[in-house]
């Protein structure tokens, strides 16, 4: 289970963890933080000296009820980072987060070889035809709606039956206009109540029928915190603890803003399994 970066293949059959760098002023957790890019590089020098082999940047926040960012805005948050990062990290697995994709194709056009898209091409229909046109790996997240919209819409039946079959429509999408390596996020936090992410959560292994590496991302999400009644500053033992049966229910990235402690998860989960 490989897929292509930089012509450089990647084995997801053993777990990685993808670090999460927003340079967004409004993220639930760490908005604001790298203001300038001394506090910035700080940031990505400790990522990867910890062991990412991924870092996941985003210059939109996703949260629930985010405010809107036009996309020159997110053009000008995120490129320059992009840059840098390259400039002083020239070997950084870049993943670019966005779901517009012109923000995607100037990411990759400046350094960055995976695109991470919390609509699976929803919200954008030139998406899909933009990554096979570039082919790169391509995250596809289940979410509805938008992030302005989206808590408004946890209405299933089956949460776990309506996120497979979303999947199985998106893969054939995607497989149908060539897109090579695909990767499926079920979306934590993201048009679900708290219960309908558990019951994701510990249906997690049947996303395995799928065939495809499965990233995972509730780092310090509301999922976490609110069943803990604590806030996301104080849930990184929670995290540990969700990132921990994920990757005994099949996870192949955790995406993360700790990573220490997301591969200590990993070597751990890999000793009870040897």
């Amino acid at each position: 289970m490989t897929i292509n970066c930089l012509g450089k293949l990647i084995d997801l059959s053993s777990p990685k963890v993808m670090g999460i760098l927003n340079v967004t002023p409004n993220s639930f957790f760490d908005g604001g933080k790298y203001a300038d890019e001394k506090s910035l590089l700080t940031q990505v020098e400790k990522i990867l000296t910890d062991g990412a082999t991924f870092i996941d940047i985003g210059a939109y926040s996703s949260k629930p009820s985010a405010e809107f960012v036009t996309e020159n805005e997110e053009i000008e948050r995120l490129i320059p980072i992009v840059k840098s990062v390259l400039q002083h990290f020239p070997e950084t697995l870049i993943s670019v987060d966005t779901f517009r994709a012109n923000v995607a194709k100037i990411a990759i056009e400046n350094g960055a070889c995976i695109i991470n898209d919390i609509s699976a091409g929803s919200l954008d229909e030139n998406m899909m035809p933009t990554v096979a046109e570039l082919q790169v790996p391509y995250i596809m997240m289940h979410m509805k709606g938008n992030p302005q919209t989206m808590q408004s819409l946890a209405q299933y039946q089956n949460v776990t039956k309506e996120v497979l079959f979303y999947f199985s429509e998106k893969v054939a999408q995607a497989r149908s206009m060539g897109i090579n390596d695909l990767i499926i996020d079920p979306g934590f936090g993201f048009a679900k109540t708290l219960e309908q992410n558990f019951e994701v959560m510990n249906n997690l292994e049947l996303f395995r029928m799928l065939e495809l590496p499965i990233l995972v991302g509730v780092s310090r999400k509301s999922m976490i915190y609110k069943t803990l009644d604590t806030s996301a500053e104080f849930a990184l033992n929670g995290t540990s603890v969700l990132n921990t049966i994920a990757l005994q229910k099949g996870a192949n990235i955790l995406r993360v803003h700790d990573v220490k402690e997301a591969l200590e998860s990993i070597k751990l989960v890999q000793h009870l399994s040897s």
